[in-house]
């Protein structure tokens, strides 16, 4: 395991406790950010700790995080961090948020780590080595017919926009089981091979940057309503093999599926 790795699992594991204190109170203070979404205490001081982390290892290493400004690289490593990815979910107590960081190199993807505290799951993967849930290796699932996949999604807008033809949209008609099941979970479920499809319609940066290198080192693949696999496009897919190829391309040519 690299030292970017451990520091990675080291780090999501101790700011993981961190929002568990919070996670576990009775009562916390909730702000909103200037676009209205919530913000709680435990994401800023999580950000923070994850920040002091990386920095005192790789003090040259850029930062980018969802609560405070981007710290510039100055060797083209940029390390991506979401404290809270579902914060509405940790804000009402469901289990499923997870505290996220990714280091890309000169623009690829190297490494991600994803801590789910109040579940005991730690997901991660680095380029070329594989995926891993808790040390154990994971993949896709092997399911080719997508009348027997399941989908799951964050925003309820993939259920209530008005139908579009885009393949992506139309799976919500077709697919075998559509559940709400959102934001880093649905993805790692994708990766972990108990769903085969997970969709999100409105993606930042540190929102996918550290799911997209899991999904591919678990088999899978990851992309934006454009077909692109970017952590700045419109969304993100990501999906299993069989399922990805076939859907990845209806998006490229913008058939039906």
């Amino acid at each position: 395991m690299t030292p970017e790795l451990q520091l990675a699992l080291d780090t999501a594991e101790r700011a993981g406790r961190l929002t568990l204190d919070f996670f576990n109170r009775k009562s916390m203070k909730v702000f909103s950010k200037r676009d209205d979404s919530p913000v709680t205490e435990a994401d800023r001081q999580a950000e923070e700790l994850i920040r002091l982390a990386i920095e005192s290892r790789f003090h040259f290493d850029g930062l980018l995080g969802e609560e405070f400004e981007e710290k510039p690289s100055d060797n083209g490593r940029r390390w991506i961090i979401d404290p809270i990815d579902g914060t509405r979910s940790f804000i009402h107590g469901v289990p499923l948020y997870g505290v996220m960081i990714a280091l890309e190199e000169h623009g690829n993807l190297r490494l991600g780590a994803i801590n789910f505290p109040a579940l005991g799951h730690l997901f991660y993967a680095e380029s070329g080595c594989g995926a891993f849930m808790n040390g154990s290796p994971i993949s896709v699932s092997p399911i080719e017919v997508i009348g027997e996949a399941t989908v799951v999604f964050t925003e309820k807008e993939y259920l209530l926009d008005p139908l579009s033809e885009h393949p992506v949209d139309r799976l919500r008609s077709v697919a075998g089981l559509v559940r709400g099941w959102g934001d880093c979970y649905g993805h790692m479920l994708v990766a972990s091979g108990r769903a085969e499809v997970a969709i999100d319609k409105i993606m930042s940066p540190w929102d996918c940057a550290a799911v997209i290198p899991i999904v591919l080192e678990a088999g899978g693949c990851c992309f934006d309503y454009r077909g692109k696999t970017v952590i700045d496009g419109q969304g993100l897919v990501s999906c299993n093999a069989a399922l990805g190829s076939v859907l990845l391309d209806a998006v490229r040519r913008g058939d039906r599926i």
